[in-house]
């Protein structure tokens, strides 16, 4: 067994790089979107690299994984009592992860080793990195003019109509030396795109300068799992983004926004009728159960997802002999 690279954000996201965390455990590098990233109350905050870190460390809010277990709000109503900002919301704990942050980014740390000292601190042994140590902003372009993610996702509630999306300083940000060290590693078996909105998760990690590129030249196969269930998301604004650019709802779309950088992409069981389609844009499929309820489903899917991988693989290896 290799090791393997995981690319996402998000709770699906989370959860199948946990499925593949039981796996493979420290084999597993995850780079975590950080388009989302913003400042608030002089606070950074990094919301897609928390929910992996509280995710895998088996402490995540069951029904919001975005925070840890048992969640309080005492701070943010005081906040609210002495007239500052009633949204967002953060929970007590919530603010430990950024609080630190914040002191370690003062101090000239990284965010990358600021990550891994959370890790080693939460027992986690894969190697959770951000995209880049850089800052890249993911912006909304609406018919109004640009706006951050995080505005149009806290304050605006994803109201506005999409047009498009900016990534600010992903031309210039270079990837995090912990995932081009993993990418680099002789026995890379997969990279696995999670579940996750492909517009401002997994995009914005692969319009980090020379991203794509080096997915491509390292030759393993890259294995998409969709986010979308027949025509629904199944949480978040995956569906509604997809209607307002004019994109059809379904998973054959999203294997789209993937072409000639994917070499797999996995459908759910319900859109087993798309397999011939998703093929004929070059790409191997397959039908899986993906939806995760359960730390077994997790575990499942990300088996299914490796030996689907396994399986893509051989077919390139006899290509290229």
């Amino acid at each position: 067994m290799g090791s393997i690279v995981a690319l996402g954000g998000q709770v699906g996201g989370a959860k199948l790089a946990d499925g593949l965390y039981r796996l493979r455990g420290h084999a597993l590098t995850v780079a975590v979107n950080t388009g989302d990233d913003y400042e608030h109350l002089g606070l950074s905050f990094s919301p897609d690299l928390d929910t992996m870190l509280y995710t895998l460390a088996g402490i995540a809010s069951a029904s919001a994984g975005w925070e840890p277990e048992g969640e309080t709000q005492a701070v943010h109503n005081m906040i609210k009592a002495l007239g500052g900002p009633d949204r967002p919301i953060h929970g007590d704990r919530s603010l430990a992860a950024p609080l630190l942050r914040t002191e370690g980014l003062a101090n000239g740390r990284t965010l990358s080793e600021i990550t891994a000292d959370f890790c080693r601190r939460l027992g986690i042994t894969a190697r959770i990195v951000p995209m880049s140590d850089d800052q890249v902003r993911t912006y909304v372009i609406t018919e109004e003019g640009s706006i951050t993610f995080q505005d149009y996702f806290m304050q605006l509630a994803c109201e506005p109509a999409v047009r498009g999306f900016q990534y600010a300083g992903a031309d210039t940000a270079r990837i995090a030396d912990g995932l081009i060290e993993a990418l680099h590693a002789d026995d890379l078996e997969a990279v696995i795109l999670c579940p996750a909105n492909p517009f401002h998760v997994i995009r914005p990690i692969l319009e980090v300068e020379g991203m794509k590129e080096l997915l491509l030249k390292r030759g393993a196969p890259v294995i998409a799992v969709t986010p979308i269930i027949g025509q629904r998301a199944l949480k978040g604004s995956a569906a509604k983004m997809m209607r307002e650019l004019g994109r059809e709802l379904s998973a054959r779309s999203v294997a789209g926004e993937y072409i000639r950088l994917i070499d797999g992409f996995v459908l759910d069981s319900e859109d087993v009728t798309l397999v011939d389609s998703v093929r004929s844009l070059g790409i191997d499929v397959v039908a899986l159960p993906t939806i995760m309820r359960s730390i077994d489903d997790r575990v499942a899917l990300a088996q299914e997802v490796l030996d689907f991988a396994g399986v893509v693989r051989a077919r390139m290896d006899a290509e290229a002999a």
